[in-house]
């Protein structure tokens, strides 16, 4: 089963037993509620006798929310808010390798071979891609995927009446897959607004709104599914699941609610298939709007920094610290001249609180973390055991926030290699990668195993027993020179390659991998 970035459809069969309770429904609200009030749920008009189990009250006397019989007042104020992004991208030919036309210097036909080439295509061809996203700002901002713009050299947002204007890229994060575009409108644009991600409920009604396919202007109904979803596509994840209808081309486009508010970005989907089985994923509002306002402001993001290495809490670790419960971010070091090195935080305390917030794993840590603004003291509230005979004792320690891009950088500077930080980069960097473990290439793996001087690649250090990459000859000391015929030249752009081949619905990767002697050879490595 893969990951998908894009989205879904659903099956006839799938979206008739979606749309039957709708159409039985009681009339839904699509306006937002008058100032101050609140809309309670309505018991249903007519009843329905049905198997009770026991000790449940029979269903007449229990109130019933019903989905909204139609959505097409809803939809018709929001589709002008949405945009679908094409994007051009020129990459070397797929003729590499090919022998160079060339003519004897100076005679009169290399203009010639020079102009075939060009007609030829041979240098270079141009990739499309589409994707979608949607207007925040009437004076032309936009919102969408950093994926669906990455390595973009051209960029165009087409709206649903007709107009296509080139965009120019505000800024982009790759850590949650945001990116703010810049249109100039001869007109207002019509804008939608962020809603609050953290009111929404499982079971609530959605409503995605996207190109899927470069179909634009789809609309599709489903309910949320779950929340806090953790699908390792980054050190942030907290995803909004929903079960309407997100397909290829939806990635960007947004989720709204029932009152026409932005709840989630949509992101990705998880299918055997590159079809919809009805499970994505959403950006939540409350990180989405945090980043973008960043970006659109600074151009960058600007993430807080505890300067913290953490691990989770396990239930024989919560045992030997005598908590109730396995809960909370484990310390297991402070960064030399980071935020947090100033003797107060040891290594094995447990960190339960953040400036009034309860941290529930060391996966919610560092997106907390992230959402505070640079140069905040905040108060950390701390359980440490100082002994095994002692009593675990509870500690508060104020901690003023560094920036977490200038942590990586001075971290990157003192340890000569990737940035490690507390929002999972260390992580990431050491997992492996179909079952490899990456380095990027520098003198000392060179020597180690006797790689030429003129190589260049990502270099493998290890390699899992049993791995599909062990069974294709894959070996220590073999570089990856080219991935899907792009070369990779570090660790990092080889992940960036493989979750691109990912998001494109690629089942497999064709690696170009060296030998220590330099001979070549193309592998081919699944990508499950």
């Amino acid at each position: 089963m893969k990951l998908r970035h894009r989205g879904t459809i659903l099956s006839a069969g799938l979206a008739a037993a979606l749309l039957s309770p709708m159409a039985a429904g009681a009339q839904g609200v699509i306006a937002p509620p008058p100032e101050g009030e609140t809309i309670a749920p309505q018991p249903p008009t007519s009843q329905t006798v049905e198997p009770q189990a026991p000790g449940v009250p029979p269903a007449s006397a229990q109130p019933r929310m019903q989905g909204p019989a139609s959505v097409a007042d809803l939809a018709e104020g929001l589709l002008d808010a949405v945009v679908n992004i094409s994007t051009a991208q020129n990459v070397p030919s797929a003729g590499r390798g090919m022998p160079r036309l060339s003519a004897p210097d100076g005679s009169p036909l290399q203009d010639f071979f020079d102009e075939l080439l060009r007609e030829d295509g041979r240098n270079s061809r141009q990739v499309q891609s589409l994707g979608s996203g949607f207007v925040i700002d009437a004076s032309g901002v936009v919102v969408t995927n950093n994926h669906v713009i990455a390595d973009a050299d051209e960029i165009t947002v087409n709206f649903a009446d007709g107009r296509a204007l080139e965009a120019s890229v505000l800024g982009r994060d790759p850590k949650t897959d945001i990116a703010v575009l810049k249109v100039e409108p001869e007109v207002p644009l019509t804008a939608v607004s962020f809603g609050n991600s953290e009111d929404v409920r499982i079971g609530d009604w959605v409503m995605a709104i996207g190109n899927p396919f470069g179909l634009g202007g789809s609309v599709s109904v489903g309910i949320v599914s779950a929340r806090g979803r953790n699908i390792n596509a980054g050190p942030y994840d907290n995803f909004i699941q929903t079960d309407a209808a997100i397909n290829r081309g939806n990635s960007g486009g947004p989720l709204f609610d029932m009152y026409g508010r932005v709840v989630g970005i949509n992101t990705a989907i998880i299918s055997p298939t590159g079809g919809s089985i009805g499970i994505g994923f959403s950006i939540p509002a409350l990180l989405a709007q945090n980043v973008v306002g960043q970006l659109r402001e600074f151009g960058e993001t600007r993430r807080g920094w505890l300067g913290i290495r953490l691990q989770a809490v396990t239930p024989d670790i919560a045992e030997s610290l005598g908590l109730p419960e396995a809960r909370g971010a484990l310390v297991m070091g402070v960064v030399p001249n980071g935020p947090s090195d100033n003797g107060r935080i040891e290594i094995g305390d447990v960190i339960v609180g953040f400036d009034g917030r309860a941290v529930e794993s060391s996966q919610d840590l560092p997106r907390i973390v992230a959402e505070t603004p640079v140069g905040r003291q905040v108060t950390l509230e701390l359980l440490r055991k100082p002994s095994l005979e002692a009593e675990t004792e509870e500690v508060s320690v104020e901690i003023t926030l560094g920036r977490l891009e200038d942590g990586e950088e001075m971290m990157a500077a003192a340890e000569g290699g990737e940035p490690a930080s507390e929002d999972g980069a260390q992580e990431e960097q050491a997992s492996p990668t179909l079952g490899l473990r990456l380095a990027d290439m520098n003198d000392a793996l060179r020597e180690e195993y006797g790689l030429s001087n003129d190589l260049s690649g990502v270099v493998v250090t290890e390699v899992e027993e049993r791995s599909a990459a062990g069974e294709k000859g894959i070996e220590p000391g073999s570089v990856i020179v080219e991935i899907g015929q792009e070369e990779v030249a570090t660790a990092a752009e080889m992940r960036e390659r493989l979750s691109s081949l990912r998001a494109g619905g690629q089942r497999n990767a064709l690696m170009l991998v060296a030998a220590a002697n330099g001979d070549l050879r193309f592998v081919v490595v699944p990508l499950d």
